[in-house]
């Protein structure tokens, strides 16, 4: 396993893609309402990434055809976008994507709600999003990356929940994946000891029920197996000789 360890250029790039990427988020959240449609989302997602001078880094990415992956209710991830997909009142969705600025990589996911959610969907969203901050409290120099995995699985079975094995978060960098992979579940061993300089996309992936999932026909969409919900929180994250610097979420 070759992990990079970004220079001080580096990181600064890495920074500048993240800043740029977070812009993008912040838009279009503002879109996610009922009645507009995953192509509509997908659509705006890729002109925000190109006018602000970046590449949309999934588009085409080992065959995937959007710049967006977006996906609704028990969709895991990878969902694609359509023209005919409406968002409902009630919904949940999740939004994951990139881009390349200056050769460098970002990386984050969100989940969000559409119009009024039951309980039980924003428990989800919510303990997901916090599995992220359980983990990244072991995402410091000298620590050993499945610490992190270990925090993130522990917390979100805490409350009977299944976290996805199938899928995992990664390195990134001027690739958008790189070593190592990142489990958010008990691993056996410690994995690797983290270094100062590399830079990890997060990403809880974590269901209502089983942590079991399917892949759809179309080889990209994964679902829960039971029909469950499922919610996606991700930042690309710099380790320091301190505090890990998020770099796809602003102080």
């Amino acid at each position: 396993m070759a992990v990079s360890i970004k220079s001080a250029r580096e990181i600064e790039k890495m920074r500048e893609s993240c800043r740029l990427l977070e812009g993008v988020f912040n838009h279009l959240a503002k879109m996610i309402e009922p009645g507009i449609t995953t192509w509509e989302i997908d659509q705006e997602g890729e002109k925000e990434i190109r006018a602000c001078g970046g590449v949309p880094n999934f588009l085409h990415y080992q065959g995937y055809p959007a710049s967006i992956c977006i996906s609704l209710n028990d969709e895991v991830v990878h969902g694609i976008p359509k023209k005919g997909r409406v968002v409902q009142e009630g919904d949940i969705i999740s939004l994951d994507a990139g881009l390349i600025y200056n050769g460098y990589h970002s990386d984050m996911a969100r989940t969000f709600p559409v119009g009024k959610i039951s309980e039980e969907a924003q428990k989800l969203i919510d303990v997901t999003k916090q599995s992220f901050f359980e983990g990244i409290k072991y995402a410091r120099a000298g620590c050993h990356l499945h610490e992190i995995s270990s925090a993130i699985g522990t917390y979100a079975e805490s409350f009977g929940y299944g976290v996805v094995r199938d899928l995992t978060g990664h390195g990134i960098g001027t690739k958008l994946h790189e070593d190592p992979e990142i489990p958010n579940f008990v691993c056996k061993g410690r994995g690797i000891r983290l270094q100062p300089g590399m830079t990890l996309a997060i990403e809880p992936m974590i269901n209502a029920g089983t942590w079991e999932v399917e892949w759809l026909d179309d080889d990209w969409t994964v679902v829960t197996a039971d029909g469950a919900l499922s919610a996606h929180y991700e930042n690309t994250v710099l380790i320091t000789d301190g505090d890990p610097e998020i770099l796809t979420l602003s102080k």
